[in-house]
């Protein structure tokens, strides 16, 4: 038995059912439903107070507890118009009922039928179709309460016979189990329904009168949810025994039990549910994919959250598979497109055109369901069941180099990675795998040509500028815009910058375990083989890390690397760019609180050596040009540092040495205000 679950030792489970018992006197007797027909003001809810969550009727059934127990008190219960014993009809007439149950989803669909040529007749359509609604649901609710409240394991007397009462009493499971077979078989895949029913997903709600194919499609829902809650309360009753179709087995010779139709109908009911989100995803575009939902109603929101909740309870108790795994089955089956002569749970009626895009979206999407407890509220801090080892398998999907993924559907897939790395726990293997992809990309410009200048590579033209797009990289907060304004290098530098602050919370540091193969993707040919947005790339990525790991040891290694690059391999703009970096790592220190001399005495060397050139070269313009480039940059730099900086206490003064001496008698106009601007700064800064 779960030990959530054990009330003696999980005072949890107390204060929930008490909380509930308090909460019956309250209780609308109206049985729970799948309702979207509900306005913004009911409390800020995020279901109807009708639904199965919000109501309370679904916390009940994990809970062990009378699903309705305001209802069904009487001696007498109507049900399809008739009268029935309340404690008996189910045993004696357990075959009529479910076949009163379905003569009732005939008449909904002959109402269907009858409207779709009559709009004179909308109201009294919407009652008689509400009406036959209600009595369905009614019914299923009372399967389960009765179950809950009547139902006896079999009694054996001392000479073994069993009164006629109990003997149909001891088959009822069975019996149970065949009916709700047979119910599961009679209403079909939900994804099967007429379009013209699955249309009413998007009628509007304000008139409060809806058409009969709007009861008729959310009925199919109420079932087939409610042929999961009846075969879990099944199971709890009778102490998770198995219940065999005793009956249907002789019949067919097909093998059918309690367990067997749960896992069936739960994988039915998910490739409907994914068939229904693959219909929403074909008008959804990449930049739009985390705000575009996967649900076309708040029903199957619901659905899906009731499901999550459902599945992974009882795989606490190792009843069946957990909510991600019938998923991740799924959408393999949509990868593998098994052939029409196949058959799995309705897997194959399911197509796409873009299954891995899809299955990223989808499964960002349906993590962040998890955010919802019992009640259907919102609970950020509730433990998220994580999905890693599928999506790692995705990953390596879209950077595989045979499959060529484009730039605009990769930034696409790794902000669904970004999304995951919030939901769910630390995960390095996501970091190695993408570590992989760019490590032998770092040349490229990761653009999107339909995004024009949004899309083109950023060349930072400050150290400052350059520090703070890296930043941008370690905030906790999504940028709306990510889309457009982050290339996927700089969306995967958010991912490396989430897992490393991951571990820092928990007191483990990763930066040990990776940095090993971040360093040894870069040697003396490699090194050499960066162009100017290479080294960019380059740059970019320790910064990040010079940021959320050891500041000291990065930069180091940085400097070590930058010395592979021989003076006549490096133009004068990746020269320049190498600088503003230098700056950028200067600036870290400085917000960092740490001492600058060693990095600044390197930087204030070249810069002495490039002044003395410029000095030197004063008459040679071209040349002197390409100098400018550098000591402007150098200028700049020096006068960020110090703009910067609080105190003027770690070391900034060994910026400035004799270069600025040697800078002033070559100055000419604009290099000359230039120059004695930075000075004015600098000045007013020291005193």
């Amino acid at each position: 038995m779960d030990d959530d679950f054990v009330a003696s030792s999980t005072p949890s489970f107390l204060t929930e059912s008490l909380e509930l018992a308090m909460e019956v006197e309250n209780e609308n007797s109206k049985p729970p439903c799948f309702s979207c027909a509900f306005d913004n003001q009911n409390g800020g809810r995020s279901f109807s107070s009708e639904s199965y969550l919000a109501s309370g009727s679904f916390k009940r059934v994990l809970l062990r507890l009378d699903p309705s127990p305001n209802d069904y008190e009487e001696d007498v219960v109507e049900m399809f118009g008739f009268q029935w014993v309340t404690e008996m009809a189910l045993v004696e007439s357990c075959g009529l009922l479910f076949g009163l149950l379905r003569q009732q989803i005939y008449r909904l669909e002959n109402l269907v039928q009858m409207s779709s040529s009559d709009f004179g007749q909308a109201a009294n359509f919407h009652s008689e179709a509400e009406s036959i609604r209600r009595q369905c649901t009614e019914f299923l609710h009372y399967v389960k309460v009765f179950i809950f409240r009547y139902l006896e394991p079999p009694k054996v007397e001392n000479d073994g016979i069993l009164h006629p009462y109990e003997e149909l009493e001891a088959q009822l499971p069975s019996l149970l189990v065949e009916e709700l077979h047979a119910l599961t078989m009679h209403i079909g895949h939900l994804c099967e329904l007429p379009s013209s029913v699955l249309a009413t997903f998007t009628v509007q709600h304000l008139a409060k009168v809806f058409p009969p194919s709007w009861h008729l499609l959310h009925l199919h829902l109420d079932i087939n949810w409610l042929v999961l809650e009846v075969l879990h309360v099944l199971s709890e009753k009778l102490m998770r025994q198995v219940v065999y179709a005793n009956h249907f087995i002789n019949l067919t010779g097909e093998n059918l039990t309690s367990i067997s139709l749960f896992e069936t109908h739960c994988g039915n009911l998910i490739s409907d549910l994914i068939s229904l989100s693959i219909n929403k995803y074909i008008k959804v575009r990449p930049s739009e994919a985390l705000i575009s939902h996967h649900y076309p109603c708040t029903c199957i929101k619901e659905l899906w959250v009731l499901l999550i909740q459902l599945l992974d309870h009882r795989n606490k108790g190792s009843h069946t598979e957990c909510f991600w795994s019938l998923v991740n089955k799924t959408l393999k089956s949509i990868f593998e497109r098994p052939s029409s002569s196949e058959r799995i749970s309705g897997f194959e009626t399911i197509q796409c055109k873009d299954p891995l895009s899809f299955s990223w979206w989808i499964i960002t999407h349906l993590a962040s369901l998890y955010q919802f407890d019992r009640n259907g509220n919102l609970d950020e801090k509730k433990q998220k069941e994580s999905n890693w080892k599928f999506v790692e398998e995705l990953l390596k999907k879209s950077t595989d180099a045979q499959t060529v993924v484009l730039e605009e559907h990769l930034r696409m897939h790794l902000q669904c990675c970004l999304t995951l790395c919030g939901f769910w726990d630390l995960n390095l293997s996501i970091v190695t795998i993408l570590w992989d992809y760019y490590s032998k990309n770092l040349n490229s410009c990761f653009t999107v040509p339909w995004l024009g200048l949004k899309g083109l590579a950023n060349i930072s033209k400050t150290s400052l500028s350059m520090l703070e797009l890296v930043k941008s990289c370690c905030c906790e907060q999504q940028i709306p815009t990510l889309y457009e304004s982050s290339n996927s290098y700089f969306i995967f530098l958010s991912i490396l910058a989430q897992m490393m602050k991951k571990t820092e919370n928990s007191g483990v540091h990763p930066w040990r375990q990776i940095k090993g193969r971040i360093y040894s993707k870069f040697h003396r040919r490699r090194m050499q083989e960066l162009t100017e947005v290479g080294l960019q790339n380059f740059l970019n990525l320790f910064l990040m890390l010079a940021i959320v790991a050891e500041t000291e040891d990065i930069v180091s290694r940085v400097l070590d690397l930058l010395d592979f690059l021989t003076p006549s391999s490096v133009t004068v703009s990746q020269r320049a760019l190498i600088w503003r970096g230098h700056f950028a790592f200067l600036l870290i220190y400085v917000e960092k609180n740490m001492d600058i001399s060693v990095l600044a005495e390197k930087l204030s060397n070249a810069f002495r050596e490039k002044a003395k050139e410029f000095l030197v070269r004063k008459n040679d313009n071209t040349q002197k040009q390409n100098l400018w480039t550098l000591l402007s940059t150098y200028i700049d730099g020096v006068q960020e540092v110090f703009e910067t900086s609080c105190y003027l206490s770690l070391s900034e003064e060994k910026l400035l040495n004799d270069g600025f001496s040697m800078l002033l008698p070559a100055c000419r106009g604009a290099e000359l205000s230039l120059v004695l601007n930075f000075l004015q700064v600098v000045l007013a800064r020291l005193r």
